[in-house]
């Protein structure tokens, strides 16, 4: 789960604050100090967290993008310099592009906004964002909620008093709900010091960033892993009494099931499992980072020379294409299984079902499954209706398949390429040229997406009146054919627009050996 750290750079985040009675920092040094001990826990027990760092003042800036390097941010963080008043609409909008642009609108991320309460003056400020909310068009809509999953944490360096005096406190409230109320407001109890600043940021890291741990086992086999990001509690909307469920720390393995019968099941959250070096030497694996690079080898070498479950899991289902499903709850399993990030590398992925027995349709309740040995007869023979236990039904399923998605303009261009390239190597690539339009063709009538049709249409026009000389004689029939099928699909009239029509390559009495074999 990705962090942005919102850091003000405001004027009002300058101002002096007595600390122990001898030494004057700014708010902004408590701020600082605060994000440090937080950078130094997640180096520690979340290194696998992307972390973003933007500050903001009227305007706001990306300091440093997603990165695993807490060096560099720490770095950033020390450097920051001092601007104008504050613009926290604009910052709010900031992270939205940038979230937007790198991880898209699926993947949750946590928002942790430092600021010391100050609400900024005139327009720009958050008390006339908030009074103007209803006055909004969808060209200048407020940023919340964010179009993604998020949390929104507001770290304050004020105590509660004194946002109470201003009147901030509301505002800030108002944030949280806005944000669909998935978040909170962070002050500091007591007099600014820094020692109340650490209890701050150390509520925030027990909320929001302390490890999962847990135990896997199977049978008498069993290891320490670190479960990443933390599974957050699943709420059911149908249940009648709805009650947060939250997953075990005790991950039991129930048995296993090849992948071609699980096929590519709904799944509510994706999880890496890390184990977790059990000996004293060794405690730093998979954990943390230490100071020392020689005692972290060494920690990595006698972590390496030991015997680990999770590894073992690792690999037998790697190479035997199987996945192991997992008891989460009452009711409710998992799914481990090797995925590949590239050749070389692997790791050992948790899938999360949604709660109940019939969270994957086509294998049946998940209770019911069992060895093959325990049948009286073959499962797999020619009476399935006999089966102990339920089978993948031969008809492959629609969300099983490949479909096409177009999220963003590049994914689109790329398939509109496609189609070009193969179209100047017609008649060579006949075969590959009309799957590639008919997927295509079919997508754009799904999403009714008729223009596109046009558009691709006046492009194969256009080729074909650009072939050369040299160019084999039907390849313009075929353009033109393709051509003129795409103009009839995108007047949207029922007899030209059926969906599973395929267009087939035009017979032409130069039909080369690539058409001959359709």
């Amino acid at each position: 789960m990705p962090t942005v750290i919102l850091m003000d750079v405001s004027l009002s985040m300058a101002r002096p604050v007595a600390v122990d009675g001898t030494e004057e920092y700014q708010r902004k040094h408590l701020a600082i100090h605060g994000l440090t001990m937080l950078l130094e826990h997640m180096a520690t027990n979340y290194k696998l967290e992307f972390t973003a760092l933007v500050a903001f003042s009227s305007l706001w800036e990306l300091m440093v993008p997603f990165t695993r390097d807490y060096n560099t941010l720490q770095e950033s963080l020390n450097n920051l310099e001092d601007y104008d008043k504050t613009c926290l609409e604009s910052a709010l909008g900031g992270v939205n592009s940038i979230v937007h642009q790198e991880w898209g609108a699926s993947v949750p991320c946590q928002i942790v906004l430092v600021t010391d309460g100050s609400l900024g003056i005139g327009r720009g400020s958050l008390r006339h964002s908030l009074l103007t909310l209803n006055q909004r068009t969808e060209s200048n809509r407020f940023p919340l909620p964010f179009p993604f999953p998020s949390k929104l944490y507001v770290m304050c360096m004020a105590n509660a008093e004194e946002l109470q005096n201003s009147d901030s406190l509301d505002c800030l409230e108002q944030l949280i709900e806005l944000n669909n109320n998935e978040g909170q407001i962070f002050t500091i109890d007591g007099p600014l010091c820094l020692k109340n600043v650490q209890s701050m940021f150390g509520k925030l890291i027990d909320v929001a960033y302390t490890p999962f741990h847990a135990v896997l086992k199977c049978g008498h086999l069993a290891s320490d892993v670190q479960v990443f990001p933390r599974p957050e509690p699943v709420i059911l909307e149908e249940d009648t009494d709805p009650v947060p469920r939250t997953i075990n720390t005790d991950l039991e393995l129930v048995g296993f099931i090849e992948v071609a019968d699980i096929a590519s099941p709904p799944v509510l959250s994706r999880h890496l499992v890390l184990p977790i070096a059990l000996n004293k030497e060794a405690d730093e694996v998979g954990t943390g980072v230490t100071d020392d690079t020689e005692d972290d080898n060494s920690a990595n070498q006698i972590a390496g020379k030991m015997p680990n479950f999770c590894v073992l899991l690792h690999g037998s289902l790697k190479v035997e294409g199987m996945v192991a499903i997992v008891h989460l709850g009452p009711d409710w399993f998992g799914m481990l299984y090797s995925q590949a990030d590239s050749k070389k590398k692997s790791s050992l992925m948790m899938s999360l079902f949604e709660p109940g027995l019939d969270s994957v349709p086509w294998v049946g309740k998940l209770s019911y499954l069992g060895p093959i040995s325990d049948a009286k007869e073959n499962p797999y023979g020619e009476d399935d209706s006999k089966s102990p236990f339920p089978l993948q039904p031969k008809s492959k399923r629609s969300y099983a398949q490949n479909v096409t998605v177009w999220i963003k303009p590049s994914g689109l261009q790329t398939d509109v390429q496609k189609i070009l390239r193969n179209a100047r190597k017609l008649p060579e690539k006949t075969p590959t040229f009309y799957k590639e339009l008919n997927r295509l063709r079919k997508a754009a009538l799904a999403f009714g997406f008729l223009e596109l049709l046009k558009g691709v249409a006046d492009m194969l026009d256009r080729e074909c009146t650009l072939l050369p000389d040299t160019a084999h004689p039907d390849a313009a029939f075929q353009l033109t054919h393709a051509a003129q099928q795409l103009k009839f699909a995108s007047t949207g009239k029922p007899e030209h627009s059926v969906y599973d029509h395929n267009i087939t390559p035009l017979q032409t009495d130069f039909s080369s050996s690539s058409s001959e074999r359709l």
